[in-house]
């Protein structure tokens, strides 16, 4: 029970950067796109990334169950836990590579970006006040 309370604390806490970040992107998208550009830019924010990826998957696993669609968080829990470790695996420098050549391209669409955080989030926040069932 307490860690499940742990996991939606996590999930909430997930939420809320959704939000700030989904807010940021529209209202300020210079500071948003800045942001977005530093991952991977160097070994510590790398593992930093690694870690709070598996940090979100634990939360999602175990926090799915008190949620609406349990399935649906435990198949994202899954997804971000092989994602990160199949980024674990391969040197930080090709994560640095891949979104220094990626990033930009997507930041094209920064409001869209932002529309879509915000929309993750305000789910992530319904799917925590709506009782599994």
């Amino acid at each position: 029970m307490m860690i499940e309370s742990m996991g939606v604390a996590v999930i909430v806490a997930t939420a809320f950067f959704l939000l700030g970040l989904g807010v940021t992107a529209l209202v300020a998208p210079s500071s948003a796109q800045r942001f977005l550009l530093g991952f991977a830019s160097s070994l510590p924010l790398h593992v930093t990334e690694l870690a709070v990826r598996i940090l979100v998957a634990a939360a999602f696993w175990v926090g799915a169950e008190r949620m609406a669609a349990p399935l649906a968080f435990q198949v994202i829990a899954a997804v971000l836990v092989t994602t990160t470790l199949a980024m674990a695996v391969v040197p930080w420098q090709w994560h640095r590579q891949f979104a220094s050549r990626m990033v930009p391209k997507a930041l094209r669409f920064t409001p869209w970006l932002g529309a879509a955080a915000l929309l993750m989030g305000l789910a992530l926040l319904a799917a925590v006040t709506t009782p599994a069932g």
